[in-house]
């Protein structure tokens, strides 16, 4: 009896394939956020009491101990690194500070040590958080497999004893758990993890397997191709980490030039201090000309006319949905000048939907009629494509017949019993060999013959007629997946199903190609034929298709050595490496594996792909802010400094102009956080005044 599709519960089993057992460190358990969290707790205690008037002796020692536990960490780095005759920001923010609280700004430098050490907590939380990305990656694998023994016995051991040339048994529903090759079976296999293909691939004898891939309906027997230390999972984690860890140092301008600056500053002090002594002016003079030049010269100014843009462009991102994990990071998004994109999850939304109804006309058939049959036949399956099709049903509201006699063959289709008659749905190459059918497919009319006029009918049209090779090359062709429709043993029309595109992905290519000069590239594990058709859809001229993670990495090199730096945009555990190892990885956010959200360097919280190229712009503009500041600063400097040096500079005169700079510099780079700096940016990459 007829029915109207109603929502199908959702499957118990198969959790998102390429995600690992959680595993993430507290921020508190490291020491870093501790010490900035108390630094931070105490700062905000002592700040309402010290600007509501109360007596210094309630507010001092609270500012104290905010220093104290906010800039030890730092104070030890940098005398290490004094140790060994480098002068680093480290130890200058601190004496900075001191500085600034031994001429009564206690409050400016109690904040320039909160906002030093909640950086180096958020960078120390980062690398951690990466760290149990890549530990948990290795879950992914089974901790057992289960082994056939030369006298067809079964022995249960743990994945790390299978050595090459053993065979193992991967049931349905289980994970394979060692690389290598199918010898008996068929199977259809969920490996996104490797290849970040949106649809399970079909798995006959002599295919390739990987470990930590979900087995999804019939059982495999595999021969064992690599070891455990060698299989594709564990080079993807050796991957991840050698590229973390190769990654060329990053720094904020700033830090590029520390060392000559810091340098520079010492020896300058104690010039000033010295030179006039050994021409015998006074001792307090000099002193207090040295310490009003150590004033006006420290790098404070200089440090936050570089991190207030950087800092409000990350707050600003954040408020539409990018998660930008550090200054450096926005930093360095304005520096690109290349782009490589993922498909599945990245341009396209990694779900696969009905595209194309093409019912025979030989058939007498409607769109919607072929759909229902379908629908009814693929209802009790739970294989992605089959959820396509019902879905496809669901939302135009059809009327699905009820099917009995459900069948399934791993890597063909299925049949079913609806209304009398047999319909089979499945892959057009090997549906009508492959599949059994149910006795008795009678119609109302009574038994339907496969006449061989009635088949020549169907097969002989021309294209006009609906050849059903015709519709599936033609189908094909637009990189879909075809499934041919069969009804008692005829066919009667084919679908066309695809990953759904992004409905921004065309204008954001666009977008990212005006911005850097140049076409994003596309880097994807998918078969070459779709690659090429999203590739078309979208713009896009340089396609890789069919890579494993350690091509993408390749690809990414091959950037790199031309010069390029090379923002990559993906989603899943195969694209981890690639995030690592480029200038600049950006992760979508929803769909995203852990490991790529942990490995990148940013983070499309909504999965709108559209605010990349946003970034890249707001970016840019921060950059330009900084650069800004520091001209800005830089004449607040210089004039101060030549003041004290040519006459002579009041004191608390040198303490109001260099305070007044990092005033002026601090609110010039809060212009970023103002929603019009968003909407500016977002013009910019578009190509239009905002």
């Amino acid at each position: 009896m007829p029915t109207t599709l109603a929502e199908r519960p959702a499957p118990t089993a198969a959790p998102r394939s390429d995600t690992a057992p959680r595993r993430r460190t507290r921020a508190f358990a490291l020491p870093e956020a501790r010490w900035a969290g108390a630094a931070a707790l105490l700062f905000l205690i002592a700040l309402p009491m010290q600007l509501a008037g109360a007596p210094a002796w309630t507010w001092g020692p609270l500012y104290a101990a905010a220093y104290a536990s906010g800039g030890w960490e730092p104070a030890l780095a940098g005398l290490r690194a004094l140790r060994e005759k480098t002068l680093d920001v480290d130890l200058l923010m601190v004496v900075a500070a001191l500085g600034a609280a031994a001429v009564g700004q206690v409050m400016d430098g109690a904040l320039l040590i909160v906002i030093f050490a909640t950086s180096g907590a958020l960078e120390a939380l980062a690398t951690a958080r990466t760290a149990d990305s890549v530990r948990g990656l290795l879950d992914l694998a089974p901790a057992t497999a289960t082994r056939l023994l030369g006298d067809g016995t079964e022995e249960t051991v743990p994945t790390g004893d299978l050595a090459v040339g053993d065979t193992v048994l991967v049931r349905p529903g289980e994970r394979i758990g060692a690389d290598g090759r199918v010898l008996d079976g068929a199977g259809e296999v969920d490996q996104a993890t490797i290849t970040g293909e949106p649809l399970p691939v079909a798995k006959l004898p002599g295919d390739e397997v990987f470990a930590g891939t979900l087995n999804g309906t019939g059982a495999l027997r595999i021969r064992v191709d690599r070891d455990a230390s060698d299989s594709v999972i564990a080079r993807i984690v050796a991957m991840v980490e050698e590229a973390s860890e190769t990654k060329a140092p990053t720094q904020l301008f700033i830090e590029k030039v520390e060392q000559r600056y810091s340098i520079g500053m010492v020896i300058a002090t104690l010039a000033v201090f010295a030179v006039p002594l050994a021409f015998g002016a006074a001792l307090t003079g000099s002193l207090l000309r040295a310490m009003t030049f150590m004033i006006v010269a420290s790098p404070c100014a200089v440090v936050l006319a570089t991190m207030p843009p950087l800092l409000s462009a990350i707050a600003n991102a954040g408020r539409h949905g990018v998660l930008v994990k550090s200054a450096v990071v926005m930093e360095r998004l304005g520096q690109v000048d290349a782009v490589a994109l993922d498909k599945t999850g990245t341009l396209t939304e990694g779900t696969p939907r009905v595209t194309d109804l093409r019912p025979l006309p030989e058939s007498g058939l409607t769109e919607s009629r072929l759909l229902a049959l379908a629908a009814a036949a693929e209802h009790p399956s739970e294989h992605p494509l089959a959820r396509a099709v019902v879905d496809a049903a669901r939302s135009r509201g059809l009327a699905v017949p009820a099917a009995e006699d459900f069948a399934s063959v791993p890597g063909i289709g299925v049949t079913a019993r609806v209304e009398g008659r047999i319909v089979a749905v499945g892959t057009p190459e090997r549906l009508h060999a492959g599949l059994p059918r149910p006795e008795g497919g009678e119609g109302r009319g009574g038994a339907v013959a496969v006449t061989a006029d009635v088949t020549a009918a169907v097969t002989a049209a021309g294209p006009a007629g609906g050849t059903v090779a015709a519709i599936v090359a033609e189908v094909e062709a637009r990189g879909r997946t075809a499934v041919l429709v069969e009804v008692d043993g005829l066919p009667v029309g084919v679908l066309g199903i695809a990953d759904r595109l992004r409905p921004d992905a065309a204008a954001t290519v666009s977008a990212l190609t005006g911005l850097t000069g140049r076409a994003p590239m596309l880097l994807t594990g998918d078969n070459p034929r779709a690659a090429a058709a999203v590739a078309a859809e979208v713009g896009i001229a340089e396609v890789r298709a069919g890579l494993l993670p350690q091509d993408k990495v390749a690809a990414v090199r091959e950037q790199e050595a031309a010069g390029r730096r090379l923002l990559v945009i993906g989603d899943g555990v195969n694209d981890a490496p690639a995030l690592a190892a480029a200038h600049t990885g950006v992760a979508m956010g929803r769909a995203g594996s852990d490991l790529a959200l942990e490995t990148a360097d940013a983070v499309i919280v909504r999965d709108e792909l559209a605010t990349v190229p946003a970034m890249v712009a707001l970016s840019r503009r921060a950059r330009s802010f900084v650069v800004q500041n520091l001209v800005i600063a830089s004449v607040f400097i210089s004039v101060l400094v030549a003041w004290d040096l040519v006459a002579t500079l009041p004191l608390p005169l040198g303490v109001l102009g260099h305070e007044g700079s990092t005033v002026i510099v601090g609110l010039n780079g809060l212009r970023l956080l103002r929603e019009a700096a968003w909407v500016r940016a977002r013009g910019q990459a578009r190509g239009t005044r905002a």
